[in-house]
């Protein structure tokens, strides 16, 4: 058990519970799946497909201009008549999707055949591929409308979204503050009702850390889980796709209709997918200990020295929330987490020089005409390409070199099979292992962007589960009070390969029984109710 002086049992500071509900005049709900709700609306006629796609791309329009979530917007008329074919099979009794009507953004890494994918670069400006991604095809294919594509760090590399080629991104719940990153555009898109729900990418936290900084549910995935088939590849070994929601029912819906095995890609998995959806039960049919007997284990080398003190007490205080439910928690030690970030930079680096060197102004990505073959390379490269990429081409291509290659590269290999096997062992004694998601809440735009090292350490918490491939689900927790607003705290849950079914049952049991918060930022909460 951990002790009681460093679990209290308050679950909000009077506070803290005070502004989260300003907008409120009765008591917080908890969260309710915006795609179930949607699906009953849309067939009992409470709501017809092409008012909720107004009202979307109204809200879209009216907050873009402060928050720069999306590169490309699809235009109105294009979702319009998406949703008016919805209506017309909904009227006569034809078979719809799961996602019917839901309005779901795309990460702009992620390939759609009728829009740019750019991976936010100035190489890939302009490019439309000629295929949608498997996630993006079995989204379509499940109903669901997509409305654009997210800003993100050029290539996926970045933890802020400040180093897109094309503009920077807002926290919805301060405008000064940065998302999070890589996928900032998504996971800003997700809070401020942009859109429903959103697809990221996750290498070392992308899609986890920018959860935990704009107060949504962000799913990363067992690694094979879901098809990189139409991913612009960073680092192949590492990347998943993953969902975003406002609440844990809508990110493992979403999840469940992109997740399956591909021809297209070697590396996805052939293992069953669970019926997600059996999970979400309704909080008035919960048993008083709905998590009774479940193992919890809290990582205790990431509630300790370089974590925000305010951060750790919202993590402490949701793990009290936990045993409330039912949970037996322990204090577990992964002496070898701390050796994660170097090797996860080592790796990641190393494989981005190797699959950025098709981007040569040839194969693909814009062309800067010179001189000869090797000026051509060279000036396209180095106009396309922003400074965090070159830098970390270089890095890989160092750490890859003939007399560095076992120092760096093979080193940071066998970290990450001691890292793999602590966390099996841990996993072996615990259904769950618990962590913050993110040292700190978001921070300023600009306040890192000149400190690389100080960026590269808020993804201490979130690398090993890559390195490890495991899945995890960074749901909000509680938050810490800024400047001039709240800001969210994100609680991550990480599960055994393949697990997500019970991630996805802890955190929805989870967030149904917090008290006291509303995650809706304040921009757009006189529009929803607590």
């Amino acid at each position: 058990m951990l002790s009681s002086a460093h679990t209290p049992r308050l679950l909000r500071s009077p506070t803290t519970t005070l502004r989260s509900c300003l907008h409120s005049t009765t008591t917080t709900l908890p969260p309710s799946s915006q795609i179930l709700t949607t699906r009953k609306s849309l067939f009992s006629g409470q709501t017809t497909a092409v008012d909720l796609a107004k009202s979307f791309l109204h809200r879209l329009r009216r907050t873009e201009p402060q928050l720069n979530s999306f590169l490309y917007v699809s235009p109105d008329e294009v979702v319009l008549k998406q949703a008016e074919e919805l209506d017309y099979k909904i009227k006569n009794n034809e078979e719809v999707g799961p996602l019917a009507g839901i309005f779901v953004g795309v990460k702009d890494n992620i390939c759609t055949s009728d829009m740019p994918s750019t991976a936010g670069s100035r190489l890939l400006e302009n490019y439309c591929p000629p295929y949608d991604a498997t996630a993006v095809r079995m989204l379509r294919e499940g109903g669901a409308i997509v409305v654009g594509k997210t800003n993100l760090d050029e290539f996926g590399m970045g933890s802020t979204t400040e180093a897109s080629a094309y503009q920077v991104t807002a926290n919805p719940w301060d405008l000064s503050r940065v998302p999070g990153g890589s996928s900032g555009g998504s996971a800003a898109a997700v809070s401020a009702r942009q859109c429903m729900a959103a697809l990221g990418s996750d290498t070392g936290g992308s899609v986890r850390q920018p959860a935990s900084f704009c107060g949504v549910v962000g799913l990363k995935p067992t690694y094979g889980r879901v098809s990189r088939y139409g991913l612009v590849a960073y680092a192949s070994s590492l990347d998943v796709i993953g969902c975003f929601g406002s609440s844990v029912a809508d990110a493992g819906i979403l999840l469940h209709s992109i997740s399956g095995h591909d021809k297209f890609d070697a590396t996805s998995s052939k293992q069953e997918v669970p019926d997600y959806a059996s999970q979400f039960v309704a909080i008035d049919h919960l048993e008083s200990k709905p998590l009774k007997g479940l193992r919890v284990g809290v990582i205790r080398e990431t509630l300790e020295e370089g974590v925000d003190p305010e951060v750790i007490s919202s993590v402490r205080d949701a793990v009290s929330h936990l045993e409330e439910l039912g949970c037996i928690v322990t204090e577990v030690s992964l002496p070898s987490f701390s050796l994660g970030l170097p090797a996860y930079y080592i790796l990641a680096s190393s494989e981005s020089s190797s699959n950025l060197s098709r981007y040569d102004g040839v194969r693909y990505g814009n062309q800067v005409h010179g001189d000869g073959l090797n000026s051509l390379y060279g000036d396209s490269r180095a106009q396309g390409f922003g400074s965090e990429v070159k830098m970390r081409i270089l890095m890989g291509t160092y750490a890859l070199s003939a007399g560095y290659y076992d120092a760096y590269y093979k080193r940071a290999q066998q970290v990450r099979t001691i890292i793999q096997n602590s966390f099996k062992e841990a996993l072996d004694k615990n259904d769950i292992l618990i962590s913050p998601a993110a040292p700190s809440v978001a921070y300023k735009i600009g306040e890192k962007k000149n400190d690389p090292l100080a960026m590269y350490a808020g993804d201490i918490m979130t690398v090993n589960v890559n390195l490890a491939g495991l899945p995890a689900l960074v749901l909000p927790c509680g938050f810490v009070e800024g400047e001039s607003a709240s800001l969210p705290v994100g609680i991550q849950m990480i599960g055994a390969a393949f697990d997500e079914e019970k991630l996805l049952k802890i955190g929805h049991v989870f967030e149904q029984t917090l008290k006291g918060s509303s995650f809706v930022p304040p921009m757009v909460a006189d529009e929803f109710s607590c």
